[in-house]
């Protein structure tokens, strides 16, 4: 169902968008709790340690726990609302522009539309066509989850009032470059796993067994987004370190606060002052997060999808007539 079947073709261009709007509203609330622990490591300083007196978090149960006492339970959630909105309209754009592109391919090239290269590259491709149109969003989402008590930014309004006359409209795109380096091949190769898995499993299991369809589909995408969260992972991290800048006052209460001048100025930071493990700081968080949020992304694309096919079929057709 991910991507152009000439054999099988039931969803338009609208309904993979709107597939994948409502498989990224529904994804994002389950896995809000895990984004926030994993911007909280990543943006940490300090080695993620209990024998470093200094940091804050030291590991997922002693963050989850300091977290709830200090903040309370909504604090898994700070930042959801331009986190929906990230989640719904990346979704839209992504499942919409990859349908598309895949179908492109099929008719304008000799290459086969189910092929998992094809995956590669326009799921690459089409996520680099989301992130450029949500990552004003992608950046208040960050910085909502990353402020401490008392908040910097009661409300998203707010937020965006602040940042656009304090730091000018280019704060908005701030981690775009890495951005864009790393979610090519993380968003290709979670497309070119779930493929090449979904293969894989068509050939174990028999294709009488239709009643695991749903569980087989939420492991595939469990497992691509495990290994293609895994190679790109430090990517991630500078993203999310010059996602916050010019916005140091609000993380004096989390440790020691940078100041980075790019992508590369980042990176040699980083590596200077943190050594090779500071751009896999949040890589457990984040590996948890890339399972359920892969896994179910693609669970719900392909059960909305199935749904909509299942409308527009001639016997559903009947019944309504009927």
């Amino acid at each position: 169902m991910v991507g152009y079947d000439p054999e099988a073709r039931c969803v338009s261009t609208v309904e993979a968008a709107a597939a994948g709007s409502a498989s990224g509203l529904v994804t994002r609330v389950l896995v809000s709790p895990l984004d926030v622990l994993k911007i909280r490591f990543q943006l940490q300083i300090e080695q993620l340690s209990s024998r470093n007196p200094a940091a804050k978090y030291h590991g997922i149960l002693q963050a989850v726990q300091r977290i709830f006492r200090e903040e309370g339970l909504t604090a898994f959630w700070k930042g959801h609302v331009p986190a929906q909105f990230l989640s719904v309209g990346f979704g839209a754009v992504q499942f919409m522009t990859f349908e598309s592109l895949t179908e492109l391919v099929h008719n304008v090239s000799s290459f086969q539309a189910r092929d998992s290269f094809v995956h590669l590259v326009c799921g690459g491709l089409a996520a680099c066509t989301a992130a450029v149109a949500v990552h004003p969003v992608d950046t208040l989402r960050t910085r909502f989850a990353a402020q401490g008590e008392p908040k910097i930014y009661p409300n998203l309004r707010h937020a965006v009032v602040t940042m656009y006359q304090t730091e000018g409209p280019q704060t908005f795109y701030r981690g775009l470059t890495p951005t864009l380096v790393a979610i090519f091949p993380y968003t290709g190769l979670q497309f070119f796993f779930y493929n090449i898995l979904q293969q894989f499993s068509k050939w174990v299991i028999p294709a009488e067994a239709k009643n695991g369809a749903s569980i087989k589909n939420l492991v595939c995408g469990s497992c691509a987004g495990v290994v293609s969260k895994s190679l790109t992972y430090p990517l991630d991290v500078v993203k999310k370190r010059l996602q916050v800048g010019g916005f140091e006052h609000a993380r004096a209460a989390f440790g020691q606060v940078r100041t980075y001048e790019g992508f590369l100025d980042c990176m040699r930071q980083i590596m200077r002052e943190e050594g090779p493990g500071g751009f896999f700081k949040g890589l457990s968080p984040s590996l948890l997060k890339a399972a359920f949020s892969s896994g179910l992304i693609f669970f719900w694309y392909e059960l909305f999808c199935s749904l909509l096919c299942t409308l527009k079929s001639p016997e559903s057709m009947k019944r309504k007539e009927g």
